[in-house]
């Protein structure tokens, strides 16, 4: 029994979920690793220098045993996220803690400490088998999965299930991932494939999308409303990309800030309408690495209102952290909020907290999403009401280059991969909704 003989069913019109489970399991599949061995192997160099695609390799694995509440899952497309990026370059840490930590909570958990880490946090696939416990979901479902691994054995986490104590990011502090042919998620991951987009389409929104609407929308973040001005860094990218578009269905007027002609473009094409080109306008938040210029927060808190006819900022969506924190704070209006996670350019958020605390403003952590709002946000997915930023696809040997990609900054949206799947355009199974919102699904593909 190979994959291949699981891609024949997949593709195939006449396999009844029946076939599905008495398909064999084959021993073992590829899958994109770093590995335990080669954790220092970037020792010395800046964030910027170290290069995935020395760390990230295609690997032949064992197919993982399968646990109560477990599936395994034929994964037909996955999509690279910054965690990915921080995983092949061993940053803020090694991945191989995560893992052995996870390893000592539990007999079956020690499945999850290896040698080697198969990453990634997306997939868009088809179910190849369900553990004891699991009735929702059989052989033969098409699914996407959100990367929320918790055990719910804690009180703490029944209200939301991201405050569990045992809370994890899938492919990012567990093994067996999402950039694989098969993958080995909890059932209660997944979720109803969106049926007028294909593999590499579905793949793309998971977490972002769903990270997203939680930070901007839920009331465990912004709780975002009409006629709010949403400040949306990086407005064209994997994260940004999904504010902006929540920005404009939730009736909110989003201030998107770009580096390009070509991103401001791209928010444009969205929708929005007020832009704000970081590069083209001179920005200097930081005079040196230790010092910040509060005569730039106040151009730039200048220039955001000359967009919003005199307003000032009402939610800022922060994720690039270092580099431009103390402007959000600055800049957001008194009462406002400021909700952030990720931290890409830096961890170490430096603000004058005068700002905040005299204007009582409020900072909110925000990440991932719980089990309600990554439902919520895949149901917007599937009802064409949000739509997939992806704009542009990877074999699953090339994803070292996607990794390098999203690492320097050199992609738009999100950058997808190709696991089982032979080629792009396959799994569509709603042509009509499809037509309806083609121009907004190839969005980021034709630019």
């Amino acid at each position: 029994m190979t994959v291949k003989d699981i891609l024949d069913a997949i593709q195939s019109k006449d396999a009844t979920s029946a076939d599905f489970a008495a398909l064999p399991l084959p021993d073992s599949y590829r899958a994109i690793t770093v590995h335990k061995d080669e954790t220092e192997m970037f020792a010395g160099l800046e964030t910027r220098d170290k290069d995935p695609r020395k760390s990230i390799h295609l690997d032949e694995v064992p197919v993982p045993e399968l646990g109560p509440g477990e599936a395994l899952v034929a994964v037909m497309a996955s999509s690279v996220n910054y965690n990915s990026v921080w995983t092949s370059i061993f940053e803020p840490l090694s991945t191989f803690g995560f893992l052995e930590r996870y390893g000592r909570t539990n007999e079956l958990a020690k499945r999850h400490d290896l040698p080697y880490h198969i990453i990634g946090s997306d997939l868009a696939g088809v179910v190849l088998r369900t553990g004891p416990g699991v009735n929702a979901w059989k052989p033969g479902d098409e699914v996407v999965a959100h990367c929320l691994s918790v055990e719910l054995e804690s009180s703490d986490g029944h209200n939301d299930t991201m405050l569990d104590p045992e809370q994890r990011i899938w492919g990012f502090e567990t093994n067996f991932g999402g950039l694989a042919e098969i993958a080995l998620v909890k059932s209660n991951q997944l979720m109803p494939k969106p049926a007028h987009l294909s593999w590499e389409e579905a793949a793309a929104p998971g977490l972002v999308n769903s990270t997203a609407y939680r930070q901007l929308v839920s009331r465990n973040g912004a709780g975002m409303k009409q006629g709010d001005n949403v400040l949306i860094w990086g407005a064209s990218g994997g994260l940004g990309s999904y504010a902006t578009q929540f920005a404009l269905a939730g009736g909110a007027n989003p201030i998107c800030v770009v580096s390009s002609p070509q991103k401001a473009e791209i928010c444009r094409s969205m929708g929005a309408e007020a832009i704000i080109d970081r590069n083209a306008e001179g920005y200097r938040f930081w005079k040196d690495e230790r010092t910040q210029d509060p005569k730039e927060w106040k151009r730039f808190g200048k220039r955001i209102r000359e967009l919003t006819g005199g307003e000032d900022i009402d939610i800022v969506f922060e994720h690039p952290g270092r580099e431009t924190f103390g402007a959000s704070v600055y800049v957001t209006r008194k009462g406002g909020t400021i909700t952030t996670c990720a931290s890409t350019s830096g961890y170490l958020h430096e603000y004058d907290n005068r700002y905040l605390w005299m204007s009582l403003k409020r900072i909110i952590g925000s990440h991932f999403a719980n089990y309600r709002e990554a439902w919520e946000a895949n149901r917007l997915i599937a009802k064409g009401k949000i739509h997939p930023t992806l704009s542009k696809v990877y074999s699953l040997q090339d994803t070292g280059q996607a990794a390098y990609d999203v690492h320097r900054n050199l992609h738009q949206g999100k950058v997808g991969v190709l696991c089982l799947a032979p080629e792009e355009g396959l799994g569509v199974r709603d042509q009509e909704t499809r037509a309806k919102h083609i121009d907004a699904i190839n969005r980021f593909r034709n630019v």
